[in-house]
Formats: C-alpha cells, structure tokens, sequence
C-alpha cells in the first residue's frame, strides 16, 4: 500500500497536518451514574488539557449515525494528535495520562485504541 503524501491528497487543506494519530474509544460500565461519569469526562478533558506533548485533542461521543459500518456502542472517543511518534510516547509516559489511567480503570469496561502514523 502506498503512504499518503501531498501528493495522494488534492488539496492542502485536506491534509491532515499531525503526523501521529491517537484514537481511543471507552465502553464504560453500565451500572455508573451520571456522577461517575462526569468524573470521568472531566478528567478525560483535564488529561488533554493539561497534556504537553498533545497538538490536538478532541473528545466525543457516538454522533448516532445510522449505517452498517458504524459502531456507535461506545460511550465515549478521544482523538488526539502529535507531531510524532516520539512525542506520543513522551504522552504516554507524562503524569497527566497516568492520572488519567486511574480514573479509566475504574470506569472504563473496554478500551479500544487505533493509533496511526502518517
């Protein structure tokens, strides 16, 4: 399979700009009331927040589209980009992830993470 480059992409604006992708989706468990899991957006949202190494983050939950090949039985997605490899795994290792892992055990009944490098 060939990369992608500027070339594979018609527009500069289309190009995504990060070179490392983080994407992770949280199936929490179901017996949480809501105020367990407004703990545990607010301290998803602190973890980027407070990140050094993140260049972009953004958190979401399932937009509800109605297709085949959508999986909306996650609760809860973070998307979160880096210049690169190495400072993805400087995020990894940073004390407002490791806070955050904390919380994600506690909460969390599955976690599923795609990253991707361009």
């Amino acid at each position: 399979m060939k990369p992608l480059d500027s070339e594979t992409i018609e527009t500069p604006s289309q190009l995504f700009k990060h070179g490392f992708v983080h994407s992770v989706y949280f199936w929490l468990k179901p017996e949480l009331g809501e105020d367990e899991v407004g703990e545990f957006e607010s301290a998803l949202r602190l973890m980027v927040a407070e990140s050094e190494f993140a260049t972009t983050g953004h958190i979401g939950q399932p937009a509800g589209t109605d297709r085949e090949v959508v999986d909306n039985s996650y609760d809860y997605s973070l998307i979160v980009t880096f210049d690169n490899a190495a400072d993805h795994q400087a995020y990894q290792d940073e004390e407002p992830h490791d806070r955050f892992r904390v919380v994600a055990k506690k909460f969390a009944l599955r976690v599923l993470i795609f990253d991707s490098q361009a």
